[in-house]
């Protein structure tokens, strides 16, 4: 992570992300697209349009001129103006209200906020920071599945210089910690983890029901199982913990999902960055944690609690980094950390249940030149018996994707035995490949992506969407015809196919459906429709939702006054038709801020979005700090700091949203 007083900790996280540990000579994404286009064939002209459009779906490129006026948009909403100010808006016809922000009584008998008197005790019962992912799970036995249910909420990080007053960034890389505080530090991590909430729409607005017997917090030291191949292994084993079974925690939970057996899949990211310490060249782990960047020094914690110091527990750090299944209607159940899933930056966890019934999860690694996985269950999902389901995620085949220059995939398992992943290679077990994931995939030659992010796969069309954020470490010697971006800044989406819908299968197609970026600016080489207005592209694509009627939505992580003169938000996105690659602005986000966690109810009448660090500056020294905030959205009162929140979008007199 960078701590260069001239980047948000929004984009020195980002930075981190963009830091490219994979030293593997993997193809990159851009090597395929090169190979799949020859040079030949993007000088002769094809498909009638420039070298730069032609690594992308050619129904994408050939919109006409005319084809608003030709064909009717599914999306029917007047798009929002793009800018960037210090409110939100949403598209007109439309109420986006705020359902709870940071510091709100999640728990009863929680205490009201009170930003200049801040406690750990308090911050445990309170709505955490950052929130990220939204999960929706409908009551049951309720008249209106869409109208009540519970609000699974993850709480990714913090950002210190907003959160407390007086003390400005907080890394050992710019502040060497030097105003932290046991008592901060504590606050902190109770702001991690995630939350349940219980929610209910009554007279067309949404409300937190408090007092709930289903309200939780979850944070830096809630109790959590270990299960899995993983479970029990020596590298897995701490001195707190000698069976290496149970571990303290979820860190930096970014993206996930939901089960069909009604549970939440939560993922931790940049677990890395909590850790603290050197570790010797000659020690075990130390291949292990370079590939994965840790310690990087993001927090203060490891001088308080040797946990998080790699030194006195130099095993802890690979408890972090996996998939958490959690049952969001008991209170008090355990979460387990699902390492069959792999250990890796995960961001999302989204899955579909296949045609022969095993369940598929999707997930991508969030760095540079890092990779996209998927889990597939050995066991089929038991529909008629929920909590026969309770443990399917602890059996079945890990794959990580390998792209192809003819437009093909495949899907290569992560087996121990299978190929190079022996003990000749440091494989001595199946909780070894779980374990350094990065490193197996390195060995099976998968393809180096350009931070892959949310991953999600479409119900009723079976196409599964990758979101890559961007890639701004690419060199000027890497550029070719097809592959013309030197400083990919604004990303791209990449649609894969299933063979014959099946999400089991070891084979699939893919192709880009749009290159993110101004698509005025020639040289950005952006692939947007034709249709898309001046408000409607977007740079950064980071999660995504697809509604019940089978609609792509982005939610996007990087815009700024600096990089596109346009704040984060939501866009609808075509992906079928004539207006295919076509993007349409819904919600801007206030200044500052990124949109994460964008999750409808079932009848669509209802789009929840949670919106994180607003008020963030790329200079703390003068703005985007506890005392002089980028914006005060949503209190907008001089006393209060700004505050991430949950925010429900509702059409006003009801109805579908977007329709």
């Amino acid at each position: 992570m960078s701590g260069e007083n001239n980047l948000t900790r929004a984009q020195a996280w980002e930075e981190s992300e963009n830091v490219g540990r994979n030293a593997s000579g993997n193809p990159t994404l851009g090597d395929v697209i090169a190979a799949r286009f020859n040079r030949r064939d993007l000088l002769k002209g094809l498909l009638g349009v420039s070298a730069i459009a032609a690594t992308v779906s050619p129904v994408a490129l050939t919109a006409s001129p005319n084809a608003r006026a030709q064909s009717a948009p599914s999306f029917a909403f007047k798009e929002v103006t793009a800018g960037v100010d210090e409110n939100h808006y949403v598209a007109e016809g439309y109420d986006a209200d705020v359902l709870i922000r940071w510091g709100d009584p999640v728990l009863p008998g929680a205490p009201a906020f009170e930003p200049m008197n801040q406690t750990a005790k308090a911050q445990l019962g309170q709505l955490g920071y950052n929130n990220d992912y939204l999960g929706y799970f409908p009551m049951p036995g309720t008249a209106n599945p869409s109208a009540h249910g519970l609000l699974a909420v993850n709480l990714e990080y913090t950002n210190e210089e907003l959160m407390f007053p007086g003390i400005g960034r907080q890394d050992i890389k710019s502040a060497n910690f030097d105003k932290m505080t046991k008592e901060l530090a504590d606050i902190e991590k109770a702001a991690h983890g995630g939350a349940v909430l219980e929610v209910k729409r009554e007279n067309g607005k949404w409300r937190v029901v408090h007092g709930s017997k289903y309200a939780r917090r979850i944070h830096a030291d809630t109790p959590m199982e270990i299960t899995g191949p993983a479970a029990g292994h020596d590298r897995m084993k701490t001195k707190a913990d000698p069976p290496g079974r149970s571990v303290l925690g979820m860190l930096n939970n970014c993206a996930g999902g939901i089960t069909p057996w009604g549970t939440w899949l939560s993922c931790e990211e940049n677990f890395h960055g909590y850790f603290w310490g050197t570790l010797e060249d000659s020690h075990p782990e130390a291949r292990n944690y370079k590939r994965f960047g840790v310690p990087d020094n993001w927090q203060v914690w490891g001088k308080w609690d040797e946990r998080f110091d790699i030194v006195k527990e130099p095993n802890e750090a690979n408890r972090f980094g996996w998939v958490v299944e959690i049952d969001p209607f008991d209170p008090n159940s355990v979460p387990k950390k699902r390492t069959a899933l792999g250990r890796f930056k995960h961001e999302g966890a989204a899955g579909i249940t296949n045609k022969d019934g095993r369940y598929v999860v999707y997930s991508g690694d969030d760095e540079r030149f890092e990779y996209v996985y998927k889990f597939v269950t050995e066991a089929r999902v038991d529909t008629q018996n929920p909590s026969a389901n309770r443990d399917i995620l602890d059996r079945g085949i890990l794959y990580v994707a390998k792209y192809n220059a003819d437009g093909s995939g495949e899907w290569m398992p992560l087996v121990h035995g299978s190929g190079p992943l022996n003990a000749v290679n440091g494989f001595d077990s199946q909780a070894d490949i779980l374990i350094e994931c990065r490193r197996a995939g390195d060995l099976l030659g998968a393809t180096k992506m350009d931070r892959p992010e949310d991953v999600e796969a479409n119900p009723l069309t079976q196409k599964i969407y990758v979101m890559l954020t961007n890639n701004t470490r690419r060199k000027a010697d890497q550029v070719d015809p097809a592959n013309p971006r030197a400083d990919n800044a604004f990303g791209h989406i990449i649609e894969m196919n299933t063979a014959d819908g099946d999400h089991a299968s070891t084979r699939f197609t893919w192709e880009i459906l749009v290159r993110c970026g101004d698509p005025s600016i020639e040289k950005v080489g952006a692939t947007f429709s034709s249709a898309t207005t001046k408000d409607g592209w977007f740079g950064m694509p980071d999660n995504c939702a697809v509604d019940h009627m089978g609609r792509l939505w982005i939610a996007t992580d990087g815009n700024s006054r600096s990089a596109t003169g346009r704040a984060d938000g939501v866009w609808a996105m075509e992906t079928e038709g004539n207006l295919r690659g076509t993007g349409k602005l819904f919600y801007r986000c206030p200044e500052g801020a990124e949109l994460c966690g964008p999750e409808f109810t079932p009848d669509d009448e209802t789009l929840f979005v949670a919106i994180q660090h607003p008020g963030e500056s790329p200079d703390p020294k003068d703005r985007g700090i506890f005392e002089k905030p980028a914006t005060r959205w949503p209190d907008f009162k001089a006393d209060m700091p700004p505050r991430p929140s949950i925010v429900a979008i509702t059409k006003r007199g009801g109805g579908k949203i977007g329709v």
